[in-house]
């Protein structure tokens, strides 16, 4: 990409053949995140805090914005670039966007490939999404890509539980079903071994269960930094 074609480009929205429309299940979830998002953003509370507070720079990216859960994050005055393949979840997105007065670009695309220069994010945010993806670790080395140096990657995913416990026989019963009807979530997906194997030069990660949560096979979670 030549710098004129970057400029131009971060400045509009753009989709490409990553973007998908699965009919009833990509609406079921644009429904689901959005009549849930007070409800998940409450148990997951501590999460978010810890990890999302004091987001600061001009250009913060999001990887799988959904529905725009995490816009009250956003500081004044940045452009949140929002890869979020799901074109169902696209006008809520907007209009929410457009409501809260963040500056948004949707990028409908995978995040296999993010369509933004090197060295060009202050920080990226990614919440209960990495489960989602095809290819986490080719995410995660397109996070390291685009961030400046010194940027922050900020985290909250729900993770594998431990080996021997019934709620990882549950994530491992339930793995084809739920994933299917949340469009490829892993319940039993190890996230922070991936972090820490990405190749950041600091990672801090905290395990702690989700507060009061009825959603039982995604109950474990954690929240992290990586820089």
């Amino acid at each position: 990409m030549n710098g004129n074609h970057d400029t131009a480009l971060l400045q509009r929205d753009m989709i490409d053949d990553k973007a998908f429309d699965h009919g009833a299940i990509s609406r079921f979830n644009s429904w689901f995140f959005n009549a849930f998002e007070t409800y998940i953003n409450r148990i997951a509370e501590h999460h978010k805090t810890q990890a999302l507070r004091g987001i600061s720079g001009t250009s913060i990216l999001e990887i799988g914005a959904g529905t725009g859960a995490n816009f009250s994050y956003v500081p004044d005055g940045a452009r949140l670039y929002a890869v979020e393949p799901s074109l169902r979840m696209h006008d809520r997105l907007r209009a929410k966007a457009a409501s809260a007065g963040v500056e948004l670009t949707v990028l409908g695309t995978g995040a296999e490939q993010i369509p933004l220069p090197d060295n060009s994010i202050d920080e990226v945010v990614a919440t209960l999404v990495l489960c989602t993806v095809d290819d986490p670790a080719a995410v995660l080395a397109e996070v390291r890509r685009v961030l400046r140096p010194g940027g922050s990657f900020r985290f909250v995913e729900h993770v594998a539980a431990g080996d021997r416990t019934l709620r990882r026989k549950v994530q491992r019963w339930i793995r084809r079903p739920w994933g299917w009807l949340f469009e490829g979530c892993n319940p039993a997906l190890e996230t922070p071994a991936l972090v820490e194997a990405a190749g950041f030069d600091e990672v801090t990660i905290e395990r702690r269960m989700f507060r009061r949560s009825l959603f039982y096979p995604v109950n474990t979670a954690a929240w992290g930094m990586a820089r």
